[in-house]
């Protein structure tokens, strides 16, 4: 059996249906079809059935396309494990928001380009969504993501995770409008603080869903929908919306606080924001991709 042919069949237990096979591979139904019959007549079983306008993988199409994951990592793990303890050479494609890429990546990259000048990293700018449909199509090596504890961003098992870091998020609104919560000599929880501005305008992620999802979880707990105005990727722009007076909106409280904007504390429960580092399963063998990622985990 031919090893692309069996990531047709794995893409097709995981995606379910030929169509986003083929766009998610850059070819053909036609060619999904033709390479799945193909797998087909090499196992002498059927792989597919009829779902309607549809198919539908068989019990055995089912079972081989468990075991095509197994063989797809470790042909790749073969692949780059030849000479592990080779000098890092190549180019390295790394994608992610920019806060790990400014505050994590960075400093690595300067250091590695004094260390390891054979080792180029190519950085991309990208939302974790964004980010990991790249990965999905090898488009690129490491992908920097985020999710939210109120909004968890489950993977596949084909995925490596490995934790990076987190930190506390509160909601940025105009000073005068948080004078309220000054000097009530107790902690506000959030539930509360998003009460008090549930007639206000909201600004969410224009290339995110978690942040709307956080926003729209935690005014459900305190009893109202909220009017989502305004979207925004970029941290300055929500900054700029909100001392313009026209929306609230998420920022991390560690943030440098510009004068007649605050960032109220969310407690009970609690915000975080939650770095991570993806790589596809069986990659990390890679002398570079490897590197980077030891890097990763001693902070």
């Amino acid at each position: 059996m031919e090893t692309r042919r069996l990531q047709y069949l794995y893409e097709l237990s995981r995606m379910g249906s030929m169509r986003a096979v083929a766009d998610l591979l850059g070819t053909t139904t036609s060619s999904v079809s033709q390479q799945i019959a193909q797998l087909s007549r090499e196992a002498g079983v059927r792989l597919l059935e009829p779902d309607g306008r549809g198919v539908r993988l068989t019990p055995a199409g089912r079972r081989l396309a468990e075991h095509a994951q197994s063989i797809l990592v470790a042909v790749e793990s073969a692949r780059l494990d030849l000479d592990p303890r080779a000098e890092p050479t190549g180019t390295l494609r790394v994608a992610g928001f920019a806060t790990a890429i400014r505050a994590t990546l960075m400093p690595i990259i300067e250091d590695l380009a004094l260390r390891h000048p054979q080792l180029g990293i190519m950085v991309l700018e990208h939302e974790p969504s964004e980010a990991m449909n790249q990965l999905a199509v090898d488009g690129i090596d490491l992908a920097l993501t985020y999710d939210y504890n109120l909004s968890p961003d489950p993977v596949g098992n084909d995925v490596e995770t490995l934790a990076l870091w987190s930190a506390p998020w509160g909601l940025g609104v105009p000073s005068a409008d948080a004078q309220k919560f000054i000097g009530l000599g107790r902690e506000i929880g959030a539930i509360e603080v998003f009460s008090a501005f549930q007639h206000h305008q909201w600004i969410g992620n224009s290339r995110n869903i978690a942040d709307e999802n956080v926003l729209r979880l935690l005014a459900s707990m305190a009893g109202f929908e909220p009017t989502m105005s305004h979207k925004s990727d970029s941290l300055d722009l929500v900054e700029d919306l909100i001392l313009a007076g026209l929306g609230v909106g998420l920022l991390p409280e560690n943030r440098p606080v510009r004068a007649g904007l605050t960032i109220l504390p969310l407690r009970n429960p609690d915000l975080r924001l939650r770095a991570y580092a993806r790589t596809r399963r069986g990659r990390s063998n890679w002398p570079a991709l490897g590197l980077v990622l030891d890097r990763l985990r001693q902070g």
